[in-house]
């Protein structure tokens, strides 16, 4: 840090210490090249860097937390999800990855890889709770947060030395606050100069790491690393890069580009870039929700109209409560259906009118699918409510014309907020109980 880019509390520290230094020397001289070092080490501190960019990664955030509450779950292997033939490994705890477990392992695998395991269902109010704290602590750092999920986000702390220290400093706060803030859990940072560089710093020392990239390293850190670290490298794609004998991101970096282009098109120069450190997309702090989804995954496959109909209404009513908790409105709606093959199915439409009622949402739901020709059966059924806009008074006002549904739905939204969201159910809903699990809501990310 400069001494030209500290506050004058700073400063005052500063010369308080140096004046208590000068009553431990025997003479004048040895002070004077006491001074003469500090003021010579100031001067050959790295400059701050251009741009600063922090990537906070929860470890194992699912299981972590799990392992926070039950203190009986720490030091043993345990898997988040439902223990079901149908379910999958949402998160496992780093106890349990040496047996080959992780997230997205059809539970079945993940339990013969690693059968001692202790399998705990999600509690997403928990892990929402949780990540509500950690975003703050982000708040706490950074005008520009940027979450990408409940247990990860971009900060920009681009000018923030002078507050928090040089770039490695910055890391040890951030993660000293958010093991604070939840009472003990950990996360990995990392931070360079660009957001891709900085995502691949977090997970270079995890669990409970921090890695800081600087601009002038990047390329040569980068360079080992498999291409699988490649934003945009799916396994299609990267098993075309090895069979093109790119092995390393450091090939990429040194790759021809016009022979990338040809061979992958547009993706080619953006992996080229990547590979050489290069990546100018900002921190998307205060984003805008364009959607909000619920899809729930299945125990028994359905096929049957009725029973797709059933978990559409579920999902209405779940989407419509929390638009009308963010103050949006849905200008259109989309259905989303999972063969048992995992094939993505997906029919969306343009509502007439922007709403936040659930009967409207269903009613658009209800006409998807009958485009829909794929016969099932299906492992999963979602809806997501798309191009929202904000709710301002005069199209709050027109939202009267939906009459007694909306109102009937506001009562609800009171009744569920004051008991819970199970407070008042619809008689087949006691009897269905078929949903293995269902997303989270990441609504409070956008907010």
């Amino acid at each position: 840090m400069h001494s030209s880019g500290w506050g004058s509390s700073e400063r005052l520290d500063w010369a308080s210490a140096v004046l208590d230094q000068a009553f431990e020397f025997s003479s004048a001289s040895d002070y004077c090249i006491f001074i003469q070092h500090l003021v010579n080490s100031d001067r050959t501190v790295a400059e701050p860097w251009e741009r600063v960019v922090a990537h906070a990664d929860m470890d194992a955030f699912y299981a972590s937390v799990e392992q926070l509450d039950d203190p009986k779950l720490r030091g043993r292997p345990v898997i988040v999800g439902p223990r079901s033939k149908r379910g999958v490994v949402l998160t496992a705890s780093y106890e349990a990855r040496p047996f080959g477990v992780g997230s997205a392992m059809p539970m079945v695998k993940a339990l013969r890889l690693c059968p001692d395991a202790i399998v705990v269902p999600p509690r997403f109010e928990r892990y929402t709770e949780l990540s509500a704290r950690i975003m703050a602590v982000f708040e706490d750092f950074s005008p520009d947060v940027e979450p990408l999920s409940l247990d990860e986000a971009f900060l920009d702390m681009t000018g923030s030395e002078h507050l928090f220290g040089p770039p490695r400093r910055m890391g040890e706060k951030i993660k000293a606050a958010i093991k604070e803030a939840t009472g003990g859990l950990t996360a990995s940072v990392g931070l360079s100069q660009t957001k891709y560089v900085a995502k691949v710093a977090s997970g270079y020392q995890k669990p409970d790491g921090l890695t800081v990239v600087p601009k002038e390293d990047a390329v040569n850190w980068l360079a080992p690393q498999s291409v699988a670290r490649l934003w945009g490298a799916g396994p299609k794609t990267q098993a075309r890069l090895y069979a093109l004998g790119y092995q390393t991101i450091g090939d990429i970096a040194g790759a021809d580009l016009e022979k990338l282009q040809t061979t992958l098109g547009s993706l080619g120069n953006h992996l080229f870039e990547l590979a050489n450190a290069r990546d100018p997309r900002r921190i998307e702090g205060h984003r805008v929700a364009r959607s909000m989804g619920c899809d729930r995954t299945l125990n028994e496959d359905v096929s049957a109209n009725e029973d797709i109909l059933l978990y559409l209404r579920r999902s209405a009513d779940h989407i419509a409560r929390r638009l009308r908790r963010k103050n949006y409105l849905a200008g259109g709606v989309r259905v989303r259906l999972k063969t048992t093959e995992f094939k993505l199915l997906t029919r969306q439409c343009t509502l007439a009118e922007p709403t936040d009622v659930a009967q409207v949402l269903y009613a658009g739901a209800q006409k998807m699918l009958d485009r829909f020709d794929h016969p099932g059966p299906f492992r999963l059924v979602g809806l997501a409510a798309h191009s929202l806009e904000g709710a301002d008074e005069s199209r709050q006002l027109g939202l009267l014309d939906a009459g007694s549904a909306r109102a009937l739905e506001v009562t609800l939204d009171r009744l569920a907020e004051r008991f819970g969201d199970n407070v008042i159910r619809r008689a087949r809903d006691i009897t269905q109980t078929t949903v293995v699990d269902q997303t989270p809501d990441l609504d409070f990310l956008r907010s």
